[in-house]
């Protein structure tokens, strides 16, 4: 079994992909997640062959996200693409990271109080 976490930004979501092989054409996903949206795409993917993922944006991850009105940026549905790869040796277990250099003086605004780890102030 390959387990990710991925923290979706600003919106707050902490989400758990979770990819077990079954076949050798053939991979199971789940997905754990306060948001809704997110929850549907789990359940619209739950199978998949693995080799889909080679379809990148064409693939069906991508396709149930635009179905089911996902952010065009939310990590997600490439988090999902990753532990399949993984999961399936295409790839190695490597963290992806998005780091945003804030220039000096200028802060991210916290949305909402949960969110407030992401939230960082920029080196003065």
């Amino acid at each position: 079994m390959t387990r990710v976490v991925v923290n979706s930004g600003v919106c707050g979501m902490e989400v758990i992909i979770e990819v077990n092989k079954v076949a050798e054409r053939k991979v199971k996903i789940e997905i754990t997640s306060a948001c809704k949206m997110l929850t549907r795409l789990g359940q619209a993917v739950a199978e998949l062959d693995p080799f889909d993922v080679l379809k990148g944006v064409n693939s069906e991850v991508y396709r149930q996200a635009a179905s089911n009105s996902l952010h065009a940026a939310c990590p997600v549905p490439a988090g999902i693409l990753k532990a399949v790869e993984v999961e399936t040796e295409m790839a190695l277990p490597c963290d992806a990271i998005i780091h945003f250099e804030i220039p000096p003086g200028r802060e991210i605004p916290v949305i909402r109080r949960k969110e407030a780890k992401y939230a960082r102030k920029s080196k003065a």
